[in-house]
């Protein structure tokens, strides 16, 4: 099953350090990282913070060390770490498994309807 993770970074330094080290290390086939704007309830008060965020294609067996990873590199007490299946063309899942070395699943290798 291949994996999209979303993960938000306190700015960009932090989510470059972090995409670079998924990346290098394999857990990541690659990182899209933005700016964003955030509102949210912590520790009983509604925050607003200018944040980045980013998106990391993957493979599901890659998810375990790469939750590692961030929470080893991150600075927020509790990151957000989330992860949604997709589906997509046969070369670009390929592609991810290859960048990533990780093992084929051939149900997830179907085209995208």
């Amino acid at each position: 099953m291949h994996i999209s993770v979303y993960i938000t970074c306190s700015g960009k330094e932090e989510a470059e350090k972090i995409a670079r080290a998924l990346v290098e290390e394999k857990l990541v086939a690659c990182v899209n990282y933005f700016p964003i704007n955030s509102i949210y309830r912590w520790k009983g008060k509604v925050e607003t913070a200018e944040e980045y965020a980013m998106i990391c294609k993957t493979h599901r067996d890659k998810f375990t060390k790469l939750k590692k990873k961030v929470k080893q590199l991150h600075s927020y007490e509790l990151p957000v770490i989330l992860f949604t299946k997709f589906r997509a063309e046969k070369e670009v899942l390929d592609w991810i498994d290859e960048t990533t070395d990780s093992i084929k699943d051939k149900y997830s290798t179907k085209d995208a309807e």
